[in-house]
């Protein structure tokens, strides 16, 4: 049998003929090449946009954080001296600072990476509306679900904009009442009278009593007695006034003079002289005791009785309690002839055998 009696082999045939897969690699060249440049402008467009908001969050958020220590750096240059004195402590003024610089720089981050993500997705040619839709939904449903989250944080954001109060203010915030420790976007702290520290929510505070901002007001009552020369009284309280106001350190805690107002209240017993001075904030109830120190100290010199204060002197008459009670009734004691003659007589009895008596 010869080879030339063999029937030729029949060629492949199907889908994964060589023929087939060469055109098929040959088409997708083509759509390669094709659509190459599209690709390489999509990408460098992506690329390009990627690179400007990471540059300019990087920028603004470096410059954010030079301008807060800058703030910083020029509370602690002033502190300790008279005009740190007038200004806030360095400490409220940092946290101040540091909430301020955080808000901004989150704030920065949200807007350019979130536009940067939009313009990425735009050049992919991705329909943006149903996804902006749909976050809009989905803050809507947030919204409603963290209202009071998102009350708590605006206000303390506001609140430290406006610096309402920082630390070391003594503030009424109307639901409690003390001495600010720590101010965040969502929480305030607060130490009370007896030590116990409150939680306040920034979105609870309605309205907000600041005791150390501006100036603070010293008021001191002194009661004399009705019988003391005025006069006198208020030349002795101008002299304590003025050597306090040229001694330390009160003299840099009065921010104005110690005004005499005059009488607040006459009374039968006692007379009541109002005193009032303008004084440094945080400071007024140092000077108020430091005040009536001194004037209870002057008015023991100068003879001046403050009521209740001294007992009563060797020349003055003692005052006889007694003498408002009525004297007591006769009738009272059973011995006395009043009393006896008031009594009722009891009938005698006559003895056995005399004429009177019956047989």
């Amino acid at each position: 049998m010869s080879w030339s009696a063999l029937p030729a082999a029949a060629p492949p045939s199907g889908p994964g003929t060589l023929d087939e897969a060469g055109n098929r690699a040959n088409d997708a060249a083509g759509w390669v090449e094709d659509n190459w440049s599209t690709w390489l402008s999509v990408g460098l467009r992506i690329l390009l946009i990627l690179v400007i908001a990471l540059v300019l969050r990087h920028v603004i958020r470096r410059a954010l954080t030079k301008l807060i220590e800058r703030m910083n750096r020029s509370v602690q240059a002033v502190e300790g001296t008279a005009l740190g004195g007038l200004l806030v402590n360095a400490e409220r003024r940092r946290q101040r600072s540091e909430a301020i610089g955080s808000v901004l720089r989150s704030v920065t981050s949200f807007l350019i990476l979130g536009t940067a993500a939009l313009m990425m997705l735009g050049a992919l040619n991705i329909n943006l509306a149903p996804l902006l839709a749909s976050a809009g939904v989905a803050g809507v449903a947030l919204g409603f679900g963290a209202r009071n989250l998102v009350t708590d944080f605006l206000s303390g954001v506001f609140m430290i904009l406006e610096d309402q109060y920082g630390v070391g203010d003594s503030i009424d915030a109307g639901v409690a009442t003390g001495e600010v420790i720590e101010v965040g976007l969502r929480v305030t702290k607060l130490r009370g009278e007896n030590g116990e520290i409150w939680y306040v929510r920034n979105g609870e505070v309605k309205r907000i009593g600041n005791l150390s901002q501006g100036w603070a007001t010293a008021a001191v009552d002194v009661m004399v007695r009705p019988s003391e020369d005025l006069e006198k009284v208020r030349a002795v309280i101008k002299q304590v006034a003025e050597t306090m106001a040229k001694d330390d350190p009160w003299a840099e805690r009065l921010w104005g003079p110690i005004e005499v107002l005059g009488l607040d209240a006459v009374l039968l017993d006692s007379m009541t002289v109002r005193l009032s001075a303008k004084t440094m904030p945080g400071q007024a109830l140092s000077v108020e005791r430091e005040l009536r120190w001194r004037v209870k100290r002057a008015f023991d010199e100068e003879g001046i009785r403050i009521v209740g204060g001294v007992p009563l002197q060797a020349d003055e008459e003692p005052v006889d309690l007694s003498a408002g009670v009525s004297a007591p009734s006769a009738l009272s004691s059973p011995t006395s002839p009043q009393s006896q003659a008031a009594s009722p007589l009891t009938p005698q009895v006559p003895p056995p055998g005399s004429p009177g008596q019956g047989k």
